[in-house]
């Protein structure tokens, strides 16, 4: 079963160089249902899988200048509280609780992936003052350290929205905020659970390997089409933890709805004209989440 998970962790990787984000809502399912973690020692390990891809992932980005540490470091360093706070305030939340919650950010991952990105550029979103975004990163750093995700798919139109970012440098910024947000989380987890130190660096150290594969082969694939396929693929996972810590019916049922909208959406593809598919980019936020 290690070697599966390790295996799996890999794959986690992969997606996540291809994807450049998104793959980090995989990790706690499969250290949960795959490595048999129990959960909080899944979610906190998970935070230490992120932390380290994204730190590993944000080396190209800043090489290629992609990154406005100034913007990162000031929104980092409000997410890490909040990171700290949510991951020690997981102690007193049942872990059934925990997985449920993670599911819906699984949802709202998967939705963001499915409507893709749109450029921003610098200039182009309102500015906020600097008590709302630190507001709002003390918000994302808190549910990251809460329930392990990543929150990339929410820093990065904060990023460009808030921040007045081009899309790419809030791409490769939001890996530093990330990143500091995950260990944050990390250090508050680890107040309270104990993790399984070897296997965990296994299972980090196969996830880099994983990423490393991924950024070497993203342009031999259609990242946008690959984007919406895996969104898809997160959501029936969503629908595997509801049924696992829910009922299996409300699982079967959230798989139902999953796999007709997967259809009416493919089936969509082929028409010039379309109500689903102009209902969906009315509904497309700009600087969505990679």
């Amino acid at each position: 079963m290690t070697t599966l998970a390790v295996g799996l962790a890999v794959f986690v990787g992969v997606a996540l160089g291809l994807l450049g984000g998104g793959g980090s809502i995989l990790t706690v399912p499969l250290l949960a249902y795959v490595a048999g973690m129990d959960a909080k020692q899944a979610i906190t390990t998970s935070l230490l899988v992120v932390g380290v891809t994204s730190v590993v992932g944000s080396v190209s980005h800043a090489r290629a200048d992609r990154t406005r540490w100034r913007v990162g470091l000031i929104f980092g360093a409000a997410g890490m509280v909040g990171a700290f706070g949510g991951g020690t305030l997981s102690r007193f939340i049942a872990s059934k609780v925990l997985l449920v919650g993670f599911a819906v950010m699984m949802v709202a991952t998967a939705i963001a992936m499915m409507r893709g990105r749109r450029n921003v550029r610098v200039g182009e979103g309102r500015r906020l003052s600097l008590p709302k975004i630190l507001l709002q990163a003390l918000a994302v750093g808190f549910v990251t350290g809460l329930v392990g995700a990543g929150g990339g798919f929410i820093v990065v139109p904060a990023l460009a929205l808030l921040g007045g970012l081009p899309m790419p440098v809030a791409v490769g910024t939001s890996l530093v905020v990330i990143a500091m947000n995950s260990f944050a989380g990390l250090a508050g987890h680890l107040t309270s659970v104990r993790i399984d130190w070897p296997l965990a660096l296994v299972m980090t150290a196969a996830a880099v390997v994983g990423a490393l594969i991924g950024a070497r082969v993203t342009s031999m694939i259609n990242p946008e089409s690959l984007r919406k396929a895996f969104g898809w693929f997160v959501l029936l996972i969503s629908s595997l933890i509801l049924a696992q810590e829910i009922h299996p019916v409300v699982g079967v049922s959230a798989a139902a709805l999953t796999v007709v909208a997967a259809l009416m959406t493919l089936a969509c593809s082929h028409y010039a004209y379309c109500p689903l598919r102009r209902r969906l980019r009315i509904g497309t936020v700009r600087g969505v989440q990679a």
